[in-house]
């Protein structure tokens, strides 16, 4: 018998195909959106897919009463714009906010869900140069992305002791055919005018999209899986090896390096730092728990995706 999950951000990059994953195995899902109508508009008709209105700063969160799991997953876009004050701040309550309104209706509810995958990202390491690989025992990183991550983890702890399962996927660069990561580099690639950020040594911690909604239902699934989960390939590449694959996989050059300053000067400096360096990450819990990745190597998943 399938469950009742609640969604936030499932019309998102990741949300969709994870609604559509969650619909094909037998579940009832709900997904939270400020736009329901628009949103229903857009969605092909499931008699097991309903969409209702949920502003995390104003209304109560009626829909928690009686599901099995929720899946939150809703923020606005890192990388979508530069972050001035006013974006920083938009990127930091549209995470905390939300979270803190569903910790808040969980405590609330006579009937609580069993488990609440509360997202994150690997972020949380902070944007440095290290060649040491972080499980999710590693520390806490520095910089405007690890405290952002931080403080997103940390409004879920208001639903701590509510015999609730509270899990944080961690999670890394997701890879698809559209959106995320990949459809900002295409073009340039395409073009012949791709290559790797900077001096191309930095991490780049990547997840076949159909890997990262593959293990999120192991979330939702496994009793014995709570707390940080990273989401992302055991394959430990950096952004010169990433860039080599999707230039080979696209039958193109991947030779021309976009200098840091020009980076900083295009995306603003706290911004370009966050994405010329990077932690290595590895998903020590995912392989615990003997989950099968489709996707190990980038070469794979760049074929796949781009087939």
């Amino acid at each position: 018998m399938g469950k009742r999950i609640a969604v936030t951000g499932g019309t998102g990059f990741v949300g969709t195909a994870l609604v559509e994953a969650l619909l094909a195995r037998g579940d009832e899902v709900v997904v939270l959106t400020r736009n329901p109508a628009k949103a229903q508009a857009n969605a092909v008709a499931r008699g097991s897919l309903r969409f209702e209105r949920w502003d995390a700063s104003r209304e109560p969160a009626a829909w928690v009463e009686g599901v099995d799991a929720i899946i939150h997953l809703a923020g606005e876009g890192v990388f979508d714009a530069r972050w001035s004050d006013a974006r920083k701040k938009a990127l930091v309550d549209s995470r905390v906010i939300g979270t803190t309104a569903i910790a808040e209706a969980i405590r609330a509810a006579s009937s609580k869900p069993r488990v609440w995958v509360s997202a994150s990202a690997i972020g949380y390491y902070g944007s440095r140069i290290e060649s040491s690989p972080q499980s999710e025992s590693g520390h806490a990183g520095d910089g405007f992305l690890a405290t952002l991550a931080q403080a997103w983890e940390q409004a879920a702890s208001g639903a701590a002791g509510q015999g609730v399962r509270i899990v944080h996927p961690r999670i890394g660069l997701v890879l698809g055919k559209h959106g995320g990561a990949l459809a900002k580099m295409l073009p340039p690639f395409r073009a012949g005018v791709g290559g790797p950020l900077g001096s191309g040594k930095q991490a780049f911690p990547w997840i076949h999209l159909a890997d990262a909604v593959a293990a999120l239902l192991l979330l939702v699934d496994t009793d014995g899986l709570e707390g940080p989960v990273n989401l992302v390939a055991p394959a430990l590449d950096t952004m010169s090896a990433f860039t080599k694959a999707l230039g080979r996989a696209l039958h193109r050059p991947a030779i021309v390096p976009v200098p840091g300053f020009a980076l900083a000067l295009a995306l603003g400096s706290e911004r370009a730092e966050a994405l010329l360096t990077g932690v290595p990450v590895v998903p020590a819990k995912l392989q615990e728990f003997q989950f099968h990745f489709r996707f190990r190597a980038v070469d794979e998943a760049l074929a796949d995706i781009l087939r």
